[in-house]
């Protein structure tokens, strides 16, 4: 398969419009056309990285960290961002990132250290908002059937648990064929009025456009009337953090030396412990401390990779708050590539790279 096809399953699973403003989620370096020979998984790219795809024979690697942020000038070298870069196209390398997205995804990074810590009832901590769309559209009666199947194929009707979703109203449509129209139903020059079906329904923003090209080439109309309204609710599906409980509760240290052998860190840090139980544990993957503020009052304890100094004065007497180290809450990241790329590519060669790219050391 080809290189864009493996990145197409990625974006179905974590689509890069749910990225964050600053960061540079996606396409790094290469070209997408090529056939793809293997796939490298890492949280961060680097020099190592680059050379254990080239030792493996593959020409794809996917990391969670994009390798740039920035706009460069030009590329000499001067730098191990740019060396990577050099040796990336030198080799015919892509790389691919997922990022921001992904901590944003369904099932993305908060939800897999989640099921690293075994929580139940896992929920996003703070939805996305403004992201959705509604799609109003008339169809004749005994077309109807076809073009909401176009529309729930085409990734409308999503809410929840649930797909395949919409509102139905029967109703008649009026209009008149003018000179030069090729009418689906109706004459020429004669007013004409239809049993029409109003079908509702909902999408993400960002796939706005191939709906509405789907949609107009599902519909039997010559031109089809059809409206789309911003809708201001959450999308409780998709957001950064999540929230779950704990099958029994647990001590503060008790809890706080579990995730310590978990998530192999060698310095958790944390703020002044207070007596109570841990069962509701907020989590957020990453430089996470300014979800802080949405977990207090509905969680026990907030798990992150990075946390500012006066944070842990400002939230003392209100929340535990565990910082565990960037790389180490989003280490098994790669573990979610994994799963997307051999669900749908099963013959393809994947491994999960053996170099830890963890920058910071500790005595």
């Amino acid at each position: 398969m080809k290189i864009k096809e493996i990145i197409d399953a990625l974006e179905t699973f974590a689509p890069l419009p749910l990225q964050d403003s600053y960061d540079n989620a996606g396409l790094q370096v290469g070209l997408t056309e090529t056939e793809a020979t293997g796939a490298l998984l890492c949280l961060d790219v680097t020099e190592a990285i680059i050379k254990e795809a080239v030792a493996l024979g593959y020409n794809l690697v996917i990391s969670h960290h994009p390798l740039i942020f920035k706009g460069y000038k030009s590329i000499s070298g001067k730098d191990y961002i740019e060396r990577c870069i050099i040796e990336a196209i030198k080799n015919d390398i892509v790389i691919y990132s997922m990022h921001t997205n992904l901590d944003n995804a369904m099932n993305g990074v908060s939800f897999k250290i989640a099921e690293k810590i075994g929580l139940q009832n896992v929920k996003v901590l703070e939805p996305i908002s403004d992201k959705l769309l509604k799609l109003v559209t008339f169809v004749p009666t005994e077309q109807a059937t076809e073009v909401r199947r176009t529309l729930f194929e085409a990734g409308c009707g999503n809410i929840g648990n649930y797909d395949s979703c919409s509102y139905n109203l029967k109703g008649e449509g009026t209009f008149r064929a003018n000179e030069g129209a090729k009418p689906f139903c109706g004459e020429v020059g004669q007013e004409h009025t239809e049993e029409e079906v109003r079908i509702e329904t909902i999408l993400p923003d960002f796939i706005k456009n191939s709906v509405t090209k789907a949609l107009i080439k599902a519909h039997p109309y010559e031109e089809p009337a059809f409206d789309f309204y911003p809708v201001k609710n959450v999308w409780n599906q998709m957001g950064a953090g999540v929230i779950g409980e704990l099958d029994e509760p647990m001590s503060e240290l008790e809890f706080l030396k579990e995730i310590k052998k978990t998530f192999e860190v060698g310095c958790l840090k944390h703020n002044r412990l207070n007596g109570r139980l841990i069962q509701k544990v907020a989590i957020c993957g990453g430089a996470g401390s300014f979800l802080i503020p949405k977990a207090v009052g509905k969680a026990d304890v907030f798990i992150t990779g990075e946390v500012k100094y006066h944070d842990y004065f400002n939230y003392n007497d209100s929340i535990l708050v565990a910082e565990i180290g960037h790389y180490e809450s989003e280490q098994y990241t790669k573990e979610i590539f994994y799963s997307i790329i051999k669900e749908a590519f099963p013959s393809l060669e994947v491994t999960i790279s053996k170099i830890n790219t963890n920058p910071i050391k500790y005595l």
